[in-house]
């Protein structure tokens, strides 16, 4: 069998071909172009019931009823989130990784400086956030190694726990008693993107590394939710293929979450391709309108789930998406190593570009200028348990 070696991780041997589940691997796969009109109208007025229903929104024949799609994604938005944006904000904990992801600037082979926040300078930073009202933190880190491993990410959601309320976290894939030990520390939530849902393009995509193992992976979200964590984010980072192919499997495993654990709370995310510095390019580029659609499909499909944007996405496309469809969003983001309470270092680039740059006081601004209320807080320490009552620094 043939091997792919990488001087960091070693010798890997490539994988075969994983076994789908049953939720994954059932028809139809992709959007088809045999659907009518007459089917696209049901399902948006009528609600979608299963895969087939998704895949009518997805198709060929929902591509001019866009207008139509976002009345319905706006009725059903304020309806079920009234008009508010929840906000929140990313911070990197660390650029260390032992992954082979050919579309990511923290690869281990890009040539980029590494660093990892020290507790100090997290709680630092974690000041910084707190200063800006904000109250809902998504801690990241690279892949599992030596530097950023898994009682470094442990300690740094205990930190985080003592200056905002909601702590979530973006990191290597975890098994169920290490999810566990998060929820122990205080963390609320998961975001963990399976990138694509397309196994072959996975493999190819994913060079060496933990990361590789595409079921793995793929089951992260479930064992999260078993181990008690009380929310998982999903998505598919669109442009690496047929992006409404990767929409309608990306619906499948919501809706396989929803069924499975329905105590449980999932949100949505629509990443696309941004600019790094290994200069990876979007094999499937996807634009503004197609985007959009897409949105306005999982909205339909799931209209009590929480549907996210970052600030990956310019300011002009964030601002329509606001409250049709879209109910919550990043703010005044860094995908540096840290950055908000210094600013980022000079030759820290980051992981990916950021688009949408505005700071918290202007972005507020912009959601009240259409009718929009931003949520800094809609979780409080209570729910996390007696255990967690602990003394937040500066509260009186």
């Amino acid at each position: 069998m043939s091997v792919a070696v990488h001087p960091v991780t070693g010798p890997r041997e490539r994988a075969r071909p994983p076994v789908l589940p049953a939720w994954l691997a059932g028809e139809p796969q992709a959007p088809t172009p045999a659907v009518r009109l007459e089917s696209v109208r049901r399902v948006v007025h009528g609600g979608v019931r299963n895969a087939e229903d998704m895949g009518a929104l997805l198709s060929p024949a929902a591509a001019g009823q866009i207008e139509v799609l976002a009345a319905r994604a706006r009725d059903l938005t304020r309806r079920h989130f009234g008009r508010t944006i929840a906000l929140y904000a990313p911070l990197y904990l660390s650029n260390f990784c032992s992954g082979g992801c050919v579309y990511c600037g923290y690869a281990a082979d890009r040539d980029v400086p590494r660093r990892r926040l020290s507790l100090e300078e997290a709680e630092s930073e974690l000041r910084a956030l707190r200063d800006r009202g904000i109250d809902e933190v998504l801690l990241l880190t690279g892949e599992r190694g030596a530097r950023a491993d898994y009682a470094y990410l442990r300690d740094c959601v205990a930190l985080a726990s003592r200056y905002v309320d909601a702590v979530t976290v973006e990191a290597f894939a975890m098994d169920e008693k290490e999810y566990a030990g998060l929820v122990e520390a205080g963390c609320v939530g998961l975001t963990i993107y399976q990138e694509t849902y397309d196994p072959e393009l996975y493999a190819r995509l994913h060079r060496w590394g933990p990361k590789r193992d595409f079921l793995w992976r793929l089951d992260a979200p479930a064992r999260a939710l078993a181990a008690g964590v009380r929310s998982v984010g999903l998505g598919a980072l669109l442009g690496l293929s047929d992006p409404f192919a990767e929409a309608l499997r990306l619906y499948r495993h919501a809706d396989h979450l929803r069924r499975s654990f329905w105590r449980g709370g999932i949100s949505v995310s629509f990443p696309r391709l941004r600019p790094e510095p290994g200069g990876f390019d979007a094999p499937c580029p996807v634009s503004d309108r197609d985007l959009a659609r897409i949105v306005f499909a999982f909205r339909i499909a799931l209209p009590d789930v929480p549907l996210v944007l970052s600030t990956r996405e310019s300011p002009r496309f964030r601002d329509g998406m606001a409250g049709i469809g879209i109910s919550k969003m990043s703010v005044a983001s860094r995908t540096t190593v840290g950055g908000y309470a210094h600013g980022p270092l000079p030759d820290d680039h980051g992981q990916f570009r950021v688009s949408d740059e505005r700071t918290v006081p202007e972005f507020c601004r912009a959601l009240r200028e259409r009718g929009l209320d931003p949520v800094f807080k809609n979780w409080d320490m209570v729910f996390r348990g007696p255990a967690l009552f602990t003394e937040r620094p500066g509260s009186p």
